[in-house]
């Protein structure tokens, strides 16, 4: 058998992938990648056999028991496969997942961390996420969930925090999670701030507050893929940007 490498591509940019990564990538006997920016998957050298198994929310080319069969199938045939994932591998990026299948069926692995977009996004439309006297915890949440969960977010807690909610595919469900938000005690001048398409050159931010982002969200047009921060942290960015 040979090895998989559950592997982070990071948030898009070529330039914030692991030298780690870089190698694997020029290595691979064959990679099985999920949807990628074209200047990540422009570093695939010609001739690597390729599998695209990216999916969206409504559109999968593979099922994610495919994707597990496909990497122990692949495994028996190629002594390196690398299974290039957006962003963090262990990060709502079903690596976990993927990882224990691979433990359960015998197949050697290993995880190469990669710069989550959760993180790396909003640093590069100037949005730190923790500040001294303004935020002191950061939660990552996924602003979806799949509706045979056995267990919901607890909407409570994570309005509780005060500190920085960022949200991970979540403009599906924006409304619902606003209400979430507003119905447990945040106030409706909590600022928010949607980044569209981050690390691309369609890259925007939309920004607002709880009362009105989603207003503001559908005026504006927004469409996935975005990440959604919610906390007093969105009001630096015109200080970092002047």
């Amino acid at each position: 058998m040979g090895k998989v490498y559950l592997v982070g591509a990071g948030p898009g940019d070529p330039e914030l992938l692991s030298l780690k990564a870089y190698r694997l990538i020029r290595d691979a006997d064959v990679l099985l990648v999920d949807n990628l920016v074209l200047g990540v998957k422009r570093m695939i050298p010609e001739g690597k056999k390729v599998i695209d198994i990216g999916k969206t929310a409504t559109a999968h080319k593979y099922s994610q028991a495919e994707i597990n069969e496909l990497m122990v199938e692949l495994a028996s045939r190629y002594e390196t496969v690398v299974r290039l994932k957006g962003g963090d591998p262990f990060v709502f990026g079903r690596g976990g997942e993927e990882a224990l299948y691979l433990k359960e069926h015998g197949v050697e692995f290993e995880i190469v961390p990669g710069i989550t977009s959760a993180i790396a996004v909003p640093a590069s439309f100037s949005i730190p996420l923790s500040y001294r006297g303004v935020s002191s915890s950061i939660t990552i949440i996924t602003g979806h969930e799949m509706e045979d969960k056995e267990e919901n977010l607890n909407w409570g807690a994570i309005a509780s925090l005060k500190g920085t909610l960022v949200i991970l595919m979540g403009v599906g469900n924006l409304g619902k999670n606003v209400e979430e938000l507003l119905s447990h005690g945040l106030h409706a001048d909590t600022p928010v701030a949607i980044l569209e398409n981050g690390f691309t050159p369609d890259a925007r931010i939309v920004t607002g507050t709880l009362g009105n982002i989603v207003t503001v969200a559908k005026r504006e047009g927004v469409k996935p893929p975005a990440i959604i921060v919610v906390g007093d942290v969105v009001r630096l960015r015109a200080k970092l940007s002047e």
